[in-house]
């Protein structure tokens, strides 16, 4: 299984086709893309600015990564959140972007309005692409990850800055306000968050029709893609998703064929996931 996983990330990762004999070596040894994460921290590694790293990392793509708050969780449940402060969040967004320019970046849990805006601000100063947005709201164990200004701001400030966001069902319902419990509801809510801005709209977990379903609608065309549903339960699904889509989007990758390998590449990291902890199952990348 896991040659079969290294098999499938060197195939999808080529990107220097074009750069012929030498050049191509010296392409590889001397050049990088980077990609940014703006999330919470997780202490289990399994979701969070550690599993966008291990991801940009299996991808080939050199991560970064600025806090925007700590957590205290396990694989079981998030017990408590702790907000970088507003001011700290800038400085680390300034003191990075002042040196590195990300070929793409995303966000997941940013916590509080001062957060959304601070990344909206980082994201028009430096006329940053390729913005990916996680609307991380609630944790699998209940959570609220999200407070309603920043609700608010994330809708009308980032969202019409980004190039994708990847909502789940109920991340789709409460963007939108429609009920999202069916395909066609997926679509619907798909459509109705595209007018907020997004160039592209993922709406991701659907076990509609016993199948993991996802939904990719790019203004023009709706886009089903389907796999196995797995069993059991999985830590940082959603992160390790719009991390891979972050990523191919940084090797130059267009929006909807991401979406189709991130779905590709996670399927074979849940397939390949391990339980080190009492809880959910972490992804192997």
């Amino acid at each position: 299984m896991e040659n079969n996983r290294k098999r499938l990330i060197l195939s999808i990762i080529q990107c220097t086709e074009a750069v012929p004999g030498d050049a191509a070596m010296m392409y590889n040894r001397f050049s990088m893309e980077c990609a940014l994460t703006i999330a919470g921290s997780d202490p289990t590694g399994g979701a969070g600015i550690q599993a966008d790293l291990r991801v940009f990392h299996a991808l080939g793509v050199h991560g970064m990564a600025v806090i925007a708050a700590l957590t205290a969780q396990s694989t079981s449940a998030v017990m408590d959140v702790y907000p970088v402060p507003d001011s700290q969040l800038r400085e680390q967004l300034r003191a990075l972007l002042d040196d590195i320019r990300p070929s793409a970046l995303k966000t997941g849990m940013l916590y509080s309005s001062g957060a959304v805006n601070a990344v909206a601000e980082a994201v028009s100063e430096y006329s940053l692409g390729n913005l990916v947005i996680d609307p991380v709201a609630i944790s699998t164990s209940g959570r609220t990850l999200l407070d309603d200004d920043a609700r608010k701001a994330l809708r009308e400030v980032l969202l019409p800055l980004s190039r994708v966001v990847t909502p789940n069902t109920d991340e789709a319902a409460w963007l939108c306000g429609l009920k999202v419990d069916t395909t066609k509801g997926m679509e619907r809510a798909a459509m109705a968050i595209r007018d907020m801005g997004p160039e592209v709209v993922v709406v991701t977990g659907g076990h509609l029709e016993d199948k993991a379903i996802e939904i990719v609608f790019d203004g023009q065309e709706v886009h089903r893609l389907e796999g196995a549903m797995m069993p059991g339960r999985y830590h940082g699904t959603g992160c390790a998703y719009s991390a891979c889509i972050t990523a191919f989007l940084a090797l130059g990758r267009a929006p909807v064929e991401a979406a189709m390998l991130a779905k590709e590449l996670v399927g074979d990291a849940i397939r390949s996931s391990y339980r080190p902890g009492g809880g959910m199952s972490i992804l192997r990348f």
